[in-house]
Parts: structure tokens; C-alpha cells; sequence
């Protein structure tokens, strides 16, 4: 293990990749040493290259028990290491609320790829302190943020997270973005599908086509029979869509749900 720590910070890269990939497929076999070797990694960010700090963060599954918190939010903070949306990655996969305050800053960051893993660490700590926060990524220029807030919002759920997701796709947005929020709606909890089904009886056809493309995705048996009627629905959208053809296509999504089910209930 000595040899292997130094390797881990050789100046070559493929030594240090190689080194690190050994630790990993022993972790992976069940060797307890390797596995707290990884989370000895994450414990020390300063001690390693961030490119063997960064990946040993993508393994939290396999360390051992134990409270990473106080290590993690040093890392999170030090913004001269420059891997911060990496551990909040990780914070958001070990459930460490005490990282919220950094996360949300990180929401600020040019880069959209970093600002969408901030977002997605949000959801997985699902702190509803910071639902505000991620309804403003709402109208974040780029689509992968927008679609990462709301499935961040899904994920924290309540009455506060949720009402974000609907108040958005109420207020007409593009057919990408409502796509996403209604995705998140199919998946929030709780209470979506008693509202989904409410809307989509409502007198705006937009509304009636966003809620049939959700309720095929919660898939739910009970949508069934209503997204049958709602395959006889008329009304058309902005685009020239209607709301029929959201309907056939939220009982698709629906039928290849409910199969997969069944094949996991006989598995």
C-alpha cells in the first residue's frame, strides 16, 4: 500500500490512473483495506492531484462507514483546489446538509456543467431550504441546468418544492422545458397524481397535454383509462399538437412501464 500511495501522486498521470484503478476493482471485490483507502483520499483533498481526488469522489459507495462531513466541506470551500462541484457531488450522494450553503453557490458558476451538478447534489440531499434557489435555476439559460432543477425539485418534494414545478408549467413555458417539468411532476411526491389528474381536465389544452404526457409517466394503472379518454381530446397546443397525441404517447410510456414492472415482479 505504501508503493501504491506514491504512485498515486507520481507526476505521470497514467501512473497515478493506474494505481487508482487498482484500488478501485480490489474495493470493488470486497477489500476492506482499498475501500478505506479510497475514503482515505476523500478525507485529505490536499494530498492528492485533484484528478485522483475527483475520481475517488465518484466511489462513495464503497467506503466504510464513517462521517466524511468536516473533511468534505474543507474541500468544498478551498476554492484554489478547484473541485468543488466534484464534492458536492459527493456531499449530495452521502446526504451532507451541512453542505447546502457552499452547494447553492456554486449555482453561480459560468460553467453550466457544474452549475447542473449543483443542482443535481441539491435534490440528493433534499434539503427544502433550497427550493427557492432551484426555482430560480427554473430560468437558467441552458436546458441541462433547467431540466437538473427541476428533477432537483421533484426529488426534495413537498408542497413548497413541488408548487415551483407547477407554477412554471402554468405559466406556458417552451415545450423542451415543460417536457422537463412535467417529467419532475410525474415523479414528485406526493400528491402529484391527484393533481395531475385534476389538470388534466382543465380548460387549457396546454395544461390537458403536459399533465397526459405525465401521467403516463408515473406509471400509474390508475392513468390508464384516462389517458384512454384523453386520446379522444381535440384541443390542440401552441405547436400545433394535440392533446390526443401527448395522450397515445403518455399510454406508451405508460404500457412500457407496466411491462418492466412485470418483468421485476417475476424476476
Amino acid at each position: 500500500m505504501v508503493r501504491e500511495w506514491a504512485s498515486l501522486r507520481s507526476n505521470d498521470p497514467e501512473v497515478r490512473v493506474e494505481a487508482l484503478s487498482a484500488l478501485y476493482y480490489r474495493a470493488m471485490d470486497g477489500d476492506g483495506a482499498s475501500r478505506q483507502a479510497l475514503a482515505d483520499i476523500a478525507a485529505d483533498h490536499r494530498a492528492f492531484p485533484v484528478d485522483v481526488y475527483s475520481r475517488a469522489l465518484n466511489w462513495t459507495f464503497l467506503f466504510p462507514p464513517g462521517d466524511l462531513t468536516g473533511p468534505l466541506l474543507e474541500a468544498l470551500a478551498d476554492e484554489e483546489y478547484g473541485c468543488a462541484p466534484y464534492v458536492a457531488m459527493a456531499c449530495g450522494r452521502l446526504r451532507v446538509r451541512a453542505a447546502v450553503p457552499l452547494i447553492l453557490a456554486l449555482l453561480d458558476d459560468p460553467y453550466q456543467f457544474y452549475r447542473g451538478m449543483a443542482c443535481t447534489a441539491l435534490g440528493e440531499i433534499g434539503d427544502p431550504a433550497a427550493a427557492a434557489a432551484l426555482a430560480h435555476m427554473l430560468d437558467d439559460p441552458s436546458e441541462h441546468v433547467r431540466a437538473e432543477a427541476a428533477n432537483a425539485l421533484a426529488e426534495i418534494g413537498g408542497q413548497e418544492a413541488v408548487g415551483h414545478l407547477w407554477a412554471r408549467l402554468a405559466a406556458h413555458p417552451a415545450p423542451s422545458q415543460a417536457g422537463h417539468l412535467a417529467s419532475a411532476i410525474a415523479n414528485a411526491r406526493p400528491g402529484s397524481f391527484d393533481r395531475l389528474v385534476a389538470t388534466a381536465a382543465d380548460d387549457d389544452p396546454e395544461l390537458r397535454h403536459w399533465a397526459a404526457r405525465a401521467l403516463g409517466a408515473t406509471g400509474d394503472d390508475r392513468a390508464e383509462p384516462l389517458l384512454e379518454r384523453l386520446a379522444e381530446d381535440t384541443g390542440t397546443v401552441c405547436t400545433g399538437g394535440r392533446v390526443s397525441t401527448a395522450a397515445r404517447r403518455g399510454l406508451k410510456t405508460l404500457r412500457r412501464l407496466q411491462a418492466r414492472r412485470a418483468v421485476g415482479d417475476t424476476s
